[in-house]
């Protein structure tokens, strides 16, 4: 019962958060605007790009309320969270100007919240091994650089895949059932509750976002999602681990995950900039091929879904 209040209740605060922060965009002018000679811009009138500080406010209120018997953990979340909205704001003002924030101290200021959540103590610690049993220490410096390789590479693969009305929130609604479902099983109710809360959000946030978009939430929401997704990984599926377990929070996060590691492999090939913005996810690419939006979206989230049950499968026979 407790689940589902987090999520109802972190869902309607994204729906009442919404549509006064949409107005307050308009007002502003805080808007993606349409680029004609621009294919990753298909919307055809100016968006609002506010939905991400609802979607802050949201989780955070309600992790708060329900969530922390940790203090520590609890103030890296809300503050690295906080951080990643503020530089996502900063590139996304950048954007409504027609300009690009310069992306290396984007990325440098993206990897001080997985710094922080490693020294709040979630990290990656280690895992079981499948033969002896023993549980396996892995040294500081390897669980550090895996927390926060992991933090920040799941920050932007969610970022990245935020190319498509109600793509990104649906696979990061999707990706967070299938981490609800692997703490339950694995007895984490702190993580399980922190999965229904950003579920909750994100379903308020595609009432608003679904095809045709009245609001985005730009690269500081999508940043603010991956970095959930993030420590939920690692605060629950992550933790008693064995080797063969280690791929269920990766399938978890199955399409943005295995889509970007092929668009890193095919800019590292081409000689291109592997954290510029370009039109080789496969969200794009299937649009090419004559697919409408919605369907390319339906289909995604389809294939998430296979995702999520092969990790759940994965962890009932691990």
């Amino acid at each position: 019962m407790l689940y589902l209040i987090a999520f109802i209740l972190s869902c309607c605060i994204v729906l009442l958060l919404i549509p006064p922060l949409t107005k307050l965009a308009l007002r502003i002018d805080f808007v993606d605007k349409p680029q004609l000679d621009n294919e990753r811009k298909i919307h055809r009138q100016p968006i609002p790009l506010t939905a991400g500080i609802a979607i802050y406010v949201s989780v955070i209120a309600v992790y708060l309320l329900f969530v922390p018997d940790n203090w520590a953990e609890a103030a890296a979340i809300t503050l690295g969270g906080l951080i990643m909205i503020i530089i996502g704001m900063v590139d996304d003002w950048y954007k409504t100007r027609g300009k690009d924030f310069p992306a290396l101290p984007k990325m440098i200021v993206q990897i001080i919240p997985a710094i922080m959540v490693y020294m709040s103590g979630v990290r990656f610690v280690g895992f079981e091994s499948q033969f002896t049993g023993e549980y396996i220490f892995l040294p500081e410096w390897l669980q550090f650089i895996l927390t926060v390789l992991w933090i920040f590479g799941v920050t932007t693969v969610i970022n990245f895949s935020d190319g498509m009305d109600g793509l990104a929130g649906g696979l990061t609604a999707i990706s967070g059932t299938t981490l609800f479902i692997v703490a339950l099983v694995m007895g984490q109710s702190q993580s399980a509750l922190m999965a229904a809360v950003l579920v909750g959000a994100a379903i308020g946030y595609l009432r608003y976002n679904k095809p045709p978009a009245k609001v985005f939430m730009g690269d500081a929401g999508a940043t603010f999602m991956g970095f959930i997704l993030a420590v939920i990984a690692l605060d629950g599926a992550f933790k008693q681990a064995t080797v063969l377990s280690l791929f269920i929070p990766i399938l978890a996060l199955g399409v943005p995950i295995f889509d970007n590691i092929r668009v890193v492999i095919r800019r590292m090939i081409d000689g291109k900039p592997i954290y510029k913005a370009d039109a080789t996810q496969v969200h794009y690419q299937l649009l090419r091929i004559g697919l409408k939006p919605a369907q390319v979206v339906a289909f995604l989230c389809l294939l998430n879904i296979c995702f999520g049950l092969s990790s759940i499968i994965l962890l009932l026979v691990s």
